[in-house]
């Protein structure tokens, strides 16, 4: 990493976000001090980083690591108090958590007996089993199918307003907009970015809107951008050009009836492709 200057706001979720290579898992690790740092500080709490620390962090790696012929329950149990907590406390939130998460008919099941979905599951509930204050998701929607990520999107959300703050590095796009409050950008160990994910969204808009008016006969389609026939209606974009929003739409109703009127704001995806696109062109 190269300068790299980033602070996680306390309760949120933060996005780490970058093409394979760009640095990432290197700083997760150097939080989870899996390695050390060549230089720099790293505060949590405002504490420099040290041991005690990983007591409450909790690190979901990309590459899962389970032990595959304990059963669910010995497992969450050892893990539970690796992390500090007494054998009732530890027992006690297991059950909540497999409970929590329907699979508790699971408990007395080897992990190898698990199908991919399940084993993450049991691997999502060792990472948050002692309530840790930082999570750390390394692609935590990895080998899940769509209703199996929605409880997890779900219980990351929980987490959060329960007061966790939440690192997330993930390349789906779909995933940061929905979950993120913060995003940073790293690309070639540079961060290219970093902020609220609305301000980033809103300082990346375009002025420009795309438009959906009622057929009739007025229309030149010469003079429009993107212009679009459908059945009932024409599509086409605009830009602003100084106007406001108003001021376009009174003069767009002039000319048929509007059924539709978007700015066009750049998806976080896009913005991320754009940004490496920029910086290896730099």
């Amino acid at each position: 990493m190269s300068h790299i200057d980033l602070k996680v706001p306390k309760g949120s979720i933060f996005g780490l976000l970058g093409p394979n290579g760009a640095g990432k898992t290197t700083l997760i690790r150097i939080i989870n001090q899996i390695i050390e740092a060549d230089s720099g500080t790293i505060l949590f709490k405002r504490e420099p980083l040290k041991p005690s620390h990983i007591q409450h962090i909790g690190y979901l790696p990309e590459e899962r690591g389970l032990y595959k012929k304990m059963k669910v329950g010995e497992q969450l149990l050892y893990f539970a108090q690796i992390k500090g907590l007494k054998a009732p406390e530890a027992k006690a939130r297991v059950n909540h958590w497999l409970e929590r998460l329907g699979i508790a008919e699971w408990k007395h099941k080897k992990i190898e007996d698990l199908s991919k979905g399940m084993a993450q599951k049991v691997q999502f509930v060792a990472t948050v089993i002692h309530s840790p204050e930082l999570l750390i998701l390394d692609e935590p929607f990895s080998g899940f199918d769509p209703v199996n990520a929605e409880i997890i999107k779900n219980e990351i959300l929980a987490l959060r307003a329960a007061g966790t703050t939440v690192i997330l590095s993930t390349h789906r796009m779909e995933s940061v907009e929905l979950l993120c409050d913060h995003i940073a950008m790293i690309h070639k160990s540079q961060k290219v970015i970093d902020g609220p994910v609305h301000e980033i969204r809103k300082n990346a808009k375009t002025n420009t809107f795309h438009v959906k008016i009622l057929k009739n006969q007025q229309f030149s389609p010469d003079h429009w951008t993107d212009y679009r026939e459908f059945e009932d209606y024409v599509s086409f974009t605009v830009p602003l050009n100084g106007s406001s929003p108003n001021e376009i739409l009174r003069d767009l109703m002039t000319i048929g009836e509007v059924i539709g009127f978007e700015e066009i704001i750049p998806s976080i995806g896009d913005i991320f492709i754009q940004k490496v696109k920029d910086n290896d062109h730099a």
